[in-house]
Order: C-alpha cells, then structure tokens, then sequence
C-alpha cells in the first residue's frame, strides 16, 4: 500500500511530457513573463531588420486577446485572426503586407478574450496552418503573449527558437525565470535565448542576464545563451508615439542597431539548425 502511494506522488510529481509535433524550422517566438517589457516593439523591429536583411519574413501577432501590432504600425487591418479563428478565411488569407517595412503581418484582434481561451483544438488548428504558411518564407516571427499561459506555452513550442525579453526589473526576470522553468518541465529548455531590453548601459545589461544565468544554473542547471541587448533609448518610446519603426524614424540609433546585431545572430542561428537537419537527413 505504501510503495502504491509513494508511486502516485511520484507520479503528480513528474510533469506531462509535451506532445511531439513538427516545429517550424524558420520560426522565431518572442516572448516575456511579463507585460511592458517591450516585446512587441522588439518583434516588429527585428521583423524589419530581418527584411532589411534581405530575409521574406511574417510577423504573425500572437497575442491572442491583447493584439497590438498592427495599432503600433499605425494600421487598419481589414483582416484578422478573428476571421479565421470563426472559419471566415483561411490564415493565408488574413495576411497584409507592411511596404514601409517590406515584411508581412497576420494581425490579431485586441479585446476578443474568444481568441485568448481557444479550445486545445482549436489552439492546434491555427498554429498548423501557421506551420503550412512559414514555409512560403524566409523567417515568421511569433509575437507571443505576456506570461506562461496554456496559449503562450503552445505557440512557443511550435517555434525552433524563442527569444525571452526581459529587462532589470526584479518582477520581470521572476516572470522571465518562471517561463523557462515552466519550459523546462515541458522540454523545451534548450530553444530559449535571452534578450535583455531597456539596458542602462553594456555593464547593466550584462549583469541582468548574468542574474537570469545564475537562477537558471543553481536551480535548473541550464545556461540559456544570450541573443543580444537592447539598449535604454527615449527614441523608442518617440516611434511608438508616432506609430513609426524605429527603422526608419531613428535608424542610427543604437536601439535600432542593437536588434539589427540580433537580427544577424537569428539568421545565425537558423543557418545552424538548417545546417544541422540537412546533416540528419
């Protein structure tokens, strides 16, 4: 009776294993803990530095309830996930293309809590037929939700890298912590990089992901390497103002220069793993 109990609670213990289904070998989820971070800025200016690049790239909103990408943009999205989400179009449908940052989006429909508690299903269906859609291009781009909710978790693991935004407020790397140790327990760990945005200065920046690093060795034993970071930079909040990407309002800024220093190792980073499946195959 006693190794029956003791197997039980070994068993609540354990954590589900995450279903196994195909990731996009080109998808790029951006992530946070916590809100005000600057994820969605950060998304849609990689997503630019990307095309400027030379990369197709898809910038899909994938904050399922709270969408905000198109508002930042300054643009009247004639279509959205609502449509698909309810079966009007099909995702490659709702796509709109951004000429002044030469990429694509799939916006999102803010306010619709419908879209941020999608059945499992349901859930599943839309981040298929985003799969089907990222082969069409170069990079797709995920810009996930704030937190480590069911939604976020499920999109984040469809991607073959999340980059996790976070800055040096103590409530932020907590957040930042939760969802790589939630990650972790799914087996997802081992796809997630650190972008330290809002950094003082190079010694700051550096020191808040050390302070991440440091939680993750003791406790996880893990090292999530770190993507880049993103520099304190008052022309940020001046294009977010004037619905602008900074790549274009204050391209010389070093804002601007930092997430085209994370856009170079993103295609890094991909160039590696499409190397490495090429050698499986």
């Amino acid at each position: 009776m006693s190794e029956t109990v003791t197997t039980k609670k070994k068993q609540d213990i354990i954590p589900p294993k995450a279903p196994a289904f195909r990731r996009g070998s080109n998808v790029i989820a951006v992530a946070s803990g916590k809100g005000g971070v600057g994820k969605t800025w950060f998304s849609i200016t990689l997503s630019h530095a990307l095309a400027q690049a030379g990369k197709k790239v898809l910038l899909f909103d994938g904050d399922l309830g709270l969408a905000n990408v198109d508002v930042q943009l300054g643009l009247m999205a004639k279509r959205d996930l609502n449509d698909v989400i309810r079966g009007r179009l099909s995702l490659e449908k709702v796509i709109q293309r951004y000429d002044d940052g030469n990429f694509d989006i799939i916006a999102g429909r803010s306010g619709q809590a419908s879209l941020s508690a999608l059945p499992s299903q349901r859930l599943a269906m839309l981040r298929d037929q985003l799969l089907e859609v990222a082969d069409k291009y170069d990079v797709v781009i995920i810009d996930l939700g704030a937190g480590v909710d069911r939604t976020v978790r499920m999109m984040s693991a469809s991607a073959t890298k999340t980059l996790l935004v976070t800055t040096d407020e103590p409530t932020s790397l907590t957040d930042a912590y939760a969802f790589i140790k939630l990650g972790n327990a799914a087996g997802m760990s081992k796809n997630v990089s650190i972008v330290v945005n809002m950094a003082p200065s190079t010694m700051e920046g550096e020191k808040t992901y050390k302070t991440i690093l440091k939680a993750c060795e003791n406790f996880l034993r893990l090292r999530p390497p770190l993507a880049g970071m993103v520099s304190l930079d008052p022309r940020v909040k001046e294009s977010i103002r004037h619905q602008t990407p900074i790549l274009i309002r204050s391209p010389n800024t070093d804002a601007a220069e930092d997430v085209e220093d994370i856009a170079r190792y993103v295609i890094k980073e991909l160039a590696a793993v499409k190397k490495k499946a090429k050698a499986e195959v």
